[in-house]
C-alpha cells in the first residue's frame, strides 16, 4: 500500500473526510475509489459514496476478497445511513464470514454493529441483542466500542432497562472520548441527553404531567394497570397485552381508563371508538361484542364491569389505573418518531419498520405532509422523506419494538 493510501486511511479513522480526499481525489485504482466512497460517506454525499464502493469492489481482483470484502461491509453502512433496509443481508453475512477466515477482526466486528443497528431500526431488538452478544467488546477499536456501547444503550432503553442504559452509554462516552471523533462523541453526547427529556404524558383528572424514561420505567414496579398509548397496549405486574394491531380495542381500553375510576358512557364510548355521532342498535350491539373481546383480554389484570350508563375499568386487587400518552398526539405518532431521527427515509424502508403495507405508508405520508409534519426530498424511486426533530421530547417509546414495557 503506497504512502498517500495509508495517509488517506488514517484521515478516514479521525474523522478528516477533507484530509483524505485531498490524497486520493483524483486516483481511480480500487484502493482509491474504497476511500473516495468511505470519505464522501462520512460529508453525507450517500449515493456518490455507493457507487464508489461498488467501482471499488468490482475493480478488486480474484485473489483480493478481503478488499471486496470490506468494501461490501463499507457499502452497508451507507446503506443504513441511507436508510436502505429491503436489500438482502447475505452480501454482509458472506463479507464478515470473509473477513473473519482472513482474521480482519476490526472489519468483521464492524459487520455485525452495522447488522446490530439494522435490526435495531427494523424494530427487532430480540435478533439485535443476540447479534451484539456476538461481539468481543473487550478487543474492540475506540471507535467501535463507542459504537457498540450506543447499540447497547438503545437496547436497554427500548425495553426501558434504564440502569443498564446508563452504563452502556458510560462505557460508549470512554470510548469516544479515546477515539476523539467529533462525530461520535457528538452522537453519545445526543444519547445521553435523551435520558433527561420527557418521554411520555400521564393524563388524569388533573391534566398531564411529563415524565422521563426512568418514571415510566418505575410505573412497572408498582401495583398499577399501566393503559400506554405509546405502545398502544396495557400491562400489570408481569402481563402484557399488546393492542398494537387491535385499534378497535385499545380505544376502548383507553377510555376506560380516561374514565377511572367512575365509568365510561355507551354513547360517548361509541362516538370515541367508532367515529360516528349518531349511534344506532348496530353500534351498540357492536359496542358489546368488542367490550366482551377486551374483556378476554384483559382478564388477568382487571375486569370489566356493566353499568346503567355504561362500563367500568376495575383493576384487580384495586390497583390504580395509570394512563400514558405519547409526547406527540395523532394516529402516526410511530411514523413521525422515526423520522424525527434526521435521516431521510424511502417509503419502502418505512413499511419495513413499521411492518405495515407500503399503501398505508404512502396514505399516512401524504396526510402528514397535508399537515406540514414532513417533507419530501427528490422524485419517483429517489423520493425520501424528513421530519424536523422533536425539540424537548424523546420518541424513544414511539419506535417500532417487539419487548413489550414491564
Amino acid at each position: 500500500m503506497d504512502s498517500l493510501i495509508t495517509a488517506a486511511a488514517r484521515a478516514l479513522a479521525s474523522g478528516d473526510a477533507l484530509g483524505a480526499l485531498k490524497r486520493v481525489a483524483l486516483r481511480d485504482d480500487p484502493p482509491a475509489l474504497a476511500l473516495r466512497g468511505i470519505a464522501m460517506a462520512q460529508l453525507g454525499e450517500h449515493a456518490r459514496a455507493r457507487e464508489l464502493l461498488r467501482r471499488a469492489a468490482r475493480g478488486f481482483g480474484a485473489h483480493e476478497a478481503v478488499a471486496r470484502a470490506r468494501c461490501v461491509v463499507a457499502e452497508a453502512e451507507v446503506a443504513l445511513a441511507m436508510r436502505d433496509l429491503k436489500g438482502s443481508t447475505r452480501p454482509l453475512a458472506t463479507a464478515a464470514t470473509t473477513l473473519l477466515v482472513h482474521a480482519d477482526h476490526a472489519n468483521a466486528r464492524q459487520a455485525l454493529l452495522i447488522s446490530a443497528r439494522r435490526l435495531l431500526l427494523l424494530g427487532r431488538l430480540h435478533e439485535a441483542a443476540q447479534t451484539l452478544a456476538r461481539l468481543d467488546t473487550g478487543s474492540l477499536s475506540p471507535s467501535l466500542a463507542a459504537v457498540a456501547g450506543l447499540v447497547g444503550a438503545e437496547l436497554a432503553l427500548r425495553s426501558l432497562r434504564i440502569e443498564d442504559a446508563r452504563a452502556a452509554l458510560a462505557y460508549a462516552h470512554a470510548a469516544a472520548s479515546h477515539a476523539r471523533v467529533p462525530a461520535l462523541q457528538a452522537e453519545v453526547t445526543q444519547a445521553l441527553a435523551l435520558l433527561e427529556r420527557p418521554a411520555a404524558r400521564r393524563l388524569n383528572a388533573d391534566g398531564e404531567s411529563l415524565l422521563r424514561l426512568d418514571e415510566v420505567a418505575e410505573l412497572g414496579a408498582r401495583p398499577a394497570l399501566v393503559v400506554d398509548g405509546c405502545r398502544r397496549g396495557l400491562g400489570s405486574g408481569p402481563h402484557w397485552q399488546n393492542l398494537t394491531r387491535r385499534p378497535v380495542l385499545f380505544g376502548l381500553a383507553r377510555a376506560l381508563a380516561q374514565a377511572w375510576p367512575g365509568d365510561a358512557d355507551r354513547d360517548a364510548l361509541i362516538a370515541d371508538t367508532f367515529r360516528t355521532r349518531h349511534p344506532d342498535e348496530t353500534h351498540r350491539a357492536r359496542l358489546r361484542v368488542e367490550i366482551g373481546r377486551l374483556r378476554a383480554l384483559v382478564r388477568p389484570m382487571a375486569r370489566i364491569e356493566a353499568t346503567p350508563r355504561g362500563f367500568a375499568l376495575k383493576p384487580l386487587d384495586e390497583r390504580e389505573v395509570v394512563l400514558l400518552a405519547p409526547p406527540i398526539d395523532g394516529e402516526q405518532a410511530s411514523l413521525v418518531a422515526l423520522l424525527s431521527d434526521g435521516a431521510a427515509w424511502s417509503t419502502s424502508a418505512l413499511a419495513l419498520a413499521l411492518d405495515a403495507s407500503q399503501r398505508t405508508v404512502q396514505r399516512a405520508l401524504a396526510e402528514l405532509q397535508e399537515q406540514g409534519r414532513v417533507r419530501a426530498v427528490g422524485q419517483g424511486r429517489a423520493m425520501r422523506w424528513l421530519a424536523h426533530p422533536i425539540a424537548g421530547f424523546t420518541t424513544i417509546l414511539l419506535l417500532p419494538a417487539s419487548l413489550p414495557i414491564q
